[in-house]
């Protein structure tokens, strides 16, 4: 590796370190980061690494990585009983979203041949970036996010007819390029099959008994790799490769190690494939035409968005959630920048219409991110807006319960599995709609809100249970209810530390902080699991208990003085220490 090698490395890695924490810190994801990045140290912007293609190459195996952990997390049979949505809802959206974007094409710009096939091609969707933005947006594990996979799925599939579809329409054939014949796909396709069933298990057995961390790691790149480049070598995708050797390993034993050992590599490939798909971008084309390349994005998200709605619509699903759905798979694949620059290779598409095409592509990724973000945030307070707090049909309840999460509804059950009445107020209009569903009792409204906590009965209740984990909320609730309502007993879920010392202030001094019994009891099976004896283990968990308590209260006065609270930490710790250390424990 020469010295320009070398600093490309330090290039990538510095690009990606300074943008990611950044995009994350302002909530518009790692993948945007990664984008932005590519664009920074591309050819059109600072210049650093002048030629993307060679890391291009390279970082298409980020997107091999993936398809194979997805391989391996999908249970065979369940995608076979999956194969009618695969073909029904997948075929569908590309078909429907294919049509429209290629009607619009050919009234504007291309003949019909190039509008279907540059329209076919933008309906297809970046695997490598809707699968880890579903992840984030917690839509993989809903029945609709499965469905959205199969969808995805059958895109990959739909690559290589594709690729035969180009090929057929070429008017000049490239010098040096000739598809495989297709029987070679079948038989690579059944030596995959045949080896993953009666190979690969007893050759990982033989080296996780011989080999060691680093060769059964090494093993496991092979298996990927090797198998990703059989497929590209019979005309077939890497992806599709990747994605079945994945498949055939899902029911092994080996399935777990197999993606512990490959997903650094996943993450790190990844994140360069997005760097060199942000560097690909042609940004003097963009500041040359900025409103007619944003615009041509939108359309074609607003286009595929809406088709992805309308399929998942007719599958009974809601449409604003499939339109949330649709546009989390409505940026431009992957594919795109392999498909266009064969169509240049082979004249099909002029050069300039094939760089707006992936110019585009490109832009709707980088646009994924924050529509979604602004999408769901408009949905939420229409919502919100829309729905009028609960009315609370029983004010006659010994206890309230503020905040119906997970702390919230353990009381909430012991109540009523204990004939205590209570109201459950929950501001999460969500929250309170899922819970109905298991028969839970409780009202959507904003308990900070005192004429809501008058509704739910708080003058003749005996005990209020402040269970909501925002700690502005909570002071202001506590503070509030004591000064109207001091008959009231208080039980107060604290979030931390400070949160307890505002609660002390307010003269709850038994707040119940979230994480500290668990703790201790976790504590308490370390020291069983060293040797220490039941009686020592009481003796040493109570000890700690009390002095935390008398530590908490004193910090509860001066936890506003930096200088005092580091003074009594050090003290309560030294305190501490002689205490776990007395000769009759």
């Amino acid at each position: 590796m020469d010295h320009h090698s070398k600093l490309q490395v330090i290039y990538f890695l510095l690009a990606a370190i300074v943008a990611v924490p950044i995009f994350r810190r302002l909530g518009l994801g790692a993948i945007l980061g990664y984008l932005i990045a590519g664009a920074a140290i591309g050819p059109y912007a600072l210049k650093l690494i002048p030629d993307p293609a060679s890391a291009m190459h390279l970082a298409e195996f980020g997107v091999v990585m993936l398809l194979f952990v997805i391989g391996l997390e999908i249970n065979p049979a369940r995608l076979w009983e999956a194969r009618n949505k695969v073909v029904l809802l997948g075929g569908g959206q590309m078909l429907l979203t294919g049509f429209a974007l290629a009607v619009v094409l050919s009234t504007f710009v291309f003949e019909w041949k190039q509008a279907i096939l540059v329209g076919l091609t933008l309906a297809l969707s970046s695997t490598a970036f809707a699968v880890p933005l579903m992840e984030e947006k917690n839509y993989m594990a809903t029945p609709m996010g499965r469905d959205g996979f199969a969808v995805l799925l059958m895109q990959d599939l739909a690559v290589i007819p594709l690729l035969l579809l180009l090929a057929a329409w070429s008017p000049v054939q490239v010098v040096g390029e000739s598809s495989p014949p297709l029987w070679w796909g079948l038989i690579a396709i059944a030596g995959v099959i045949l080896a993953g069933r009666y190979l690969l298990t007893p050759l990982l057995n033989i080296i996780a008994r011989y080999g060691s961390r680093e060769i059964m790691t090494a093993t496991d790149l092979l298996v990927v790799l090797g198998t990703a480049m059989l497929m590209e070598a019979v005309g077939l995708s890497m992806g599709m490769g990747a994605f079945m050797a994945g498949l055939l390993l899902t029911s092994s034993s080996f399935k777990h190690q197999l993606a512990a050992d490959i997903e650094p590599f996943k993450g790190l490939l990844l994140g360069l494939f997005f760097i060199a798909v942000g560097m690909t971008l042609d940004l003097d084309l963009l500041w040359a035409h900025p409103i007619l390349i944003v615009s041509l994005a939108l359309a074609m998200m607003l286009i595929k968005a809406l088709t992805v709605g309308l399929i998942f619509r007719i599958a009974r699903y809601a449409f604003k959630e499939a339109f949330v759905l649709g546009l989390l798979m409505a940026q431009g694949g992957e594919f795109a920048f392999v498909i266009m620059d064969k169509a240049k290779l082979i004249n099909f598409i002029p050069s300039a219409y094939a760089n707006y095409t992936v110019l585009v592509v490109g832009v709707s990724m980088a646009l994924t991110a924050p529509l979604v973000i602004m999408l769901q945030a408009l949905l939420r307070k229409e919502k919100i807006q829309n729905q009028a707090f609960d009315t609370v049909d029983d004010a006659e309840n010994e206890v309230i319960i503020v905040g119906f999460g997970r702390f919230g509804q353990i009381v909430g059950r012991i109540m009523r599995a204990s004939d205590v009445s209570f109201s459950a107020l929950e501001k999460d209009a969500t929250q309170v709609d899922f819970m109905k569903q298991f028969g839970a009792k409780s009202y959507f409204g904003d308990a900070t809100r005192m004429d809501l906590l008058e509704a739910a009965g708080i003058a003749k209740a005996t005990t209020l249970v402040v269970a909501i984990d925002n700690v502005e909320d909570s002071v202001t609730i506590v503070r509030e209810v004591k000064h109207l309502y001091p008959h009231i007993k208080f039980i107060v879920r604290a979030r931390n530390r400070l949160h307890a010392y505002q609660l002390q202030e307010l003269g709850i001094a038994d707040s119940i902080r979230e994480t500290f019994d668990s703790s201790l009891l976790a504590a308490s099976r370390t020291l069983s699991s060293v040797g220490f004896t039941d009686s020592q283990v009481i003796e040493k968990v109570g000890i700690y208990r009390d002095w935390d308590e008398k530590i908490l209260l004193r910090a509860g006065t001066v936890y506003k003085d930096d200088a005092a609270l580091r003074v009594l930490a050090k003290e309560g710790a030294d305190e501490l220490r002689v205490l776990m250390n007395r000769s009759d424990i």
